[in-house]
């Protein structure tokens, strides 16, 4: 049965027919372009300017710049107007969309429906109508307790608060049967006003980084004048690269542990996989294409710009990148490219895997974190221009990234640890847990040559690649037919956790299924905290001057270099030697999330976040407590998802197995047949049946042993070295079952199977 289970679920994906959809058209016939129907389910400030009055419009404006506060009136205003908005596409409902500390979003739906009394000839008639007001706008009312909270908040302490973030405009996304909703993009915090969500953190950090970077800017560009205004306010830019697996939906419902745990707790690699280095980049199978195309046009009338799709490195893996955002917009964005993802899929009978490490054998996938900042002139802080050696503003915001990284990147790592990355990072395709910078040969040599107060020596820099001449920054191929081409500054090192890639930094380390609000939270606040400092060492440079001079700014600059000089590293992340010099630096080697989650509080990280006004102390130690229980519950289910496929499943199929080889060694043996074959294989399938059996029983015995610890601390070690050991162990005895045991017999769908049959 169970082998025509997967037979029938084979079957069904090679014999069903296509999804097909009908894109929206032109009136000559032509496909709308994606600029066309990008931002249209979105009440953007271009929407909003047409329907409401200007002086209405002008207080809003106002009040995202951070100049007033939103008053009744404007926000009655706006709530009327994105009503009617929303009800002429259909919208029946509306929702406060937040991100509680899960990795996920919420949403309660509330209808527009009210009731209205009047009395007429003395008797009360009721009528329903439509209203949404400003205070149903601003704030609504789900349940505290529910979500976690770290201790903040209790059963019998109830009450919380969805408060709309005006800075990430309100949008609509189709319901059931031809209905939409309207989605309210908004913060959640405690009654006591605590950030119980990823969001308001993120909203602190942000307006730390841009006031203290205008500060800086102020220290080193002349006052205003029509040619060069001067900046008033700066913002992280993100581009959130995003992998993941898509698999075939009915096989995915007979395998328990990718449906409980998003992982494979069980299966051997087949044969062919990804060594022959053919997936990456290749041709996007036709049914996956459907499915990612559906999904970039439902995501475009949500107004996120999708750039690229492309295969991954693993079979069945893929990656979407979006075009760069303001970090606030940027992560709303990701958040719901994953559950776009996720519904289309289902449409064409695929699920979407986003597990850091579903498969076992094969890559994993990350969510790169392309940050970089931006003012409000449009200028990208993070572009070195084509002589970075004289660009002090670039050089002044490179090194205070650089020495926040150096001061925190233990923080950093803290900030993409959990249960599921573990199995990630320091593999073959992400980076370790030592958290290092890479700028490439030439930017090392512009600080190595600012430092040492000498010109920059570019001819060092050179790279003499076969067939290829490097010629300054253009490569001449020489093919008279193709072009010559720009180099980049720097090379691009994939095994670097943060790595500069041309005008900005690429956080590798970040898992493909958490929310990236917390690590750019985390990046933020180091960055800003370096700022402080940066800002303060100007000021006691340049004395009574309004300006730092260049002589003023290219101290502190070599300063800066000087300090934060240890943590650039050039090589490869995955050597065995960069460790060693990792810890001649005195870099933290963090291999395991229950070490990492500890740095949260270490005290110069506690005091930055506190400092930077990002974290209390409350919602910090909530934090950490919610990390580390958290951790702990991810491994104990995958423990005890293992313990029942292996017991119900994958033991039944060996003990089959096994009668059926004795049954025919016994009939051999009765007419007179040489009956060893069976007999060495029953004899091959004994020992690993038996160990197998051995080992469960060990881990039973291990869970029933720590569950009972009540410091968290102490039981997410013991999970971590003693319940994860022991786990991998059953799994290489059960899948050394799987490559013994006859196919027919073996209940699972088998790696082969969940790689190739999309």
């Amino acid at each position: 049965m169970a082998h025509q289970a997967r037979v029938n679920s084979v079957v069904d994906s090679l014999t069903k027919a296509p999804r097909n959809i009908q894109f929206p058209t032109t009136k000559d016939g032509r496909l709308q372009s994606t600029s066309e129907i990008f931002g249209q389910n979105v009440f953007s400030l271009k929407e909003m300017s047409k329907m409401l009055p200007k002086p209405v419009y002008k207080n809003f404006i106002k009040q995202l710049k951070g100049n007033e506060t939103l008053d009744k009136v404007t926000a009655d205003a706006i709530a009327h107007a994105v009503k009617v908005w929303a009800i002429q596409r259909n919208a029946s409902h509306f929702t406060h969309w937040f991100q509680p500390l899960n990795d996920s979003t919420a949403e309660k739906h509330d209808s527009f429906l009210t009731m209205k009394s009047n009395f007429v000839d003395g008797f009360e008639e009721v009528t329903a109508i439509d209203t949404f007001s400003g205070s149903q706008l601003l704030q609504s009312e789900p349940d505290a307790s529910s979500f976690p909270s770290g201790g903040m908040r209790t059963t019998f302490e109830a009450r919380g608060y969805t408060v709309w973030d005006t800075k990430s405009p309100m949008f609509i996304q189709d319901g059931p049967h031809g209905t939409s909703i309207l989605y309210v993009p908004s913060v959640f915090i405690s009654y006591n006003g605590e950030a119980l969500d990823e969001k308001s953190v993120l909203l602190r950090s942000a307006e730390t980084l841009n006031k203290v970077a205008v500060e800086v800017l102020n220290m080193i560009e002349p006052k205003d004048d029509e040619d060069h205004p001067r900046t008033k306010s700066v913002f992280a830019t993100l581009g959130t690269e995003q992998e993941y697996f898509l698999i075939d939906r009915a096989l995915y419902t007979l395998r328990p542990d990718l449906k409980i745990t998003g992982r494979t707790l069980l299966g051997g690699l087949p044969p062919r996989h990804q060594q022959l280095e053919d997936h990456y980049f290749g041709k996007i199978p036709t049914r996956v294409l459907a499915a990612i195309s559906e999904a970039e046009f439902e995501l475009a009338r949500l107004g996120v710009p999708i750039k690229t799709r492309h295969n991954e490195v693993a079979p069945a893996q893929f990656e979407v990148a979006p075009i760069f955002e303001e970090a606030m917009l940027a992560v709303d964005h990701n958040m719901l490219t994953m559950d776009v993802l996720h519904r289309v899929a289902h449409r064409h009978k695929l699920k979407v895997l986003f597990h850091e490490k579903p498969f076992r054998g094969v890559n994993g996938s990350g969510k790169h974190c392309n940050w970089s900042l931006s003012t409000d002139q449009g200028d990208n802080l993070l572009d070195p221009s084509s002589s970075p050696e004289t660009n002090l503003r670039f050089l002044i915001f490179l090194v205070a990234t650089l020495k926040a990284v150096y001061d925190h990147g233990d923080l950093l790592r803290a900030g993409i640890a959990s249960a599921s990355n573990d199995h990630r990072l320091g593999a073959h395709e992400a980076p370790p847990g030592i958290i290092s910078a890479f700028l490439g040969s030439q930017l090392n040599e512009v600080l190595n040559a600012v430092e040492e107060g000498r010109p920059v020596n570019y001819e060092a820099t050179g790279t003499q690649l076969q067939h290829v001449r490097v010629s300054g920054t253009v490569l001449d191929l020489k093919v008279a037919t193709l072009p010559s081409i720009a180099r980049d500054l720097t090379d691009r090192n994939r095994t670097s956790p943060f790595a500069f890639t041309g005008n900005k930094f690429e956080f590798r380390a970040v898992g493909s299924k958490q929310s990236v609000s917390f690590p750019v939270t985390l990046l933020n606040s180091a960055v800003a905290s370096t700022l402080m400092e940066m800002r303060d060492a100007l000021a006691k440079q340049k004395g009574d001057k309004p300006i730092a001079s260049k002589d003023d700014q290219l101290a502190v600059i070599r300063e800066f270099i000087k300090k934060s000089k240890d943590i650039r590293f050039e090589g490869d992340n995955y050597s065995d030697e960069w460790v060693q010099e990792a810890a001649r630096r005195g870099l933290p080697n963090i291999v395991k999330s229950p070490d990492a989650f500890g740095r949260l509080l270490r005290a110069e990280n506690a005091a930055m976040l506190r400092k930077t006004g990002v974290f209390s102390e409350a919602e910090l130690q909530s934090r950490y407590h919610i990390l580390i229980e958290k951790y702990c519950k991810d491994v104990m289910i995958e423990a005890q998802t293992l313990l029942t496929m292996v017991t119900q499943q994958v033991l039944p199929a060996a003990f089959q197995y096994r009668r059926d080889l004795a049954e025919a060694a016994s009939y051999m043996a009765n007419i007179g047949v040489q009956s060893s074959p069976e007999v060495n294989l029953l004899n091959q399938l004994t020992p690993v049946v038996a160990d197998l059996q051995a080992e469960i029983n060990s881990l039973r015995a291990t869970l029933d042993k720590i569950i009972s610890i009540d410091d968290l601390e102490v039981l997410a070690k013991e999970f971590s070295q003693q319940v994860l050991g022991s786990m991998n162990k059953v799994r290489d005895l059960a899948d050394e079952l799987e490559r013994h045991v006859s196919d027919k017999l073996w209940p699972l769908p088998k790696y082969t199977e969940l790689f190739l049959n999309i």
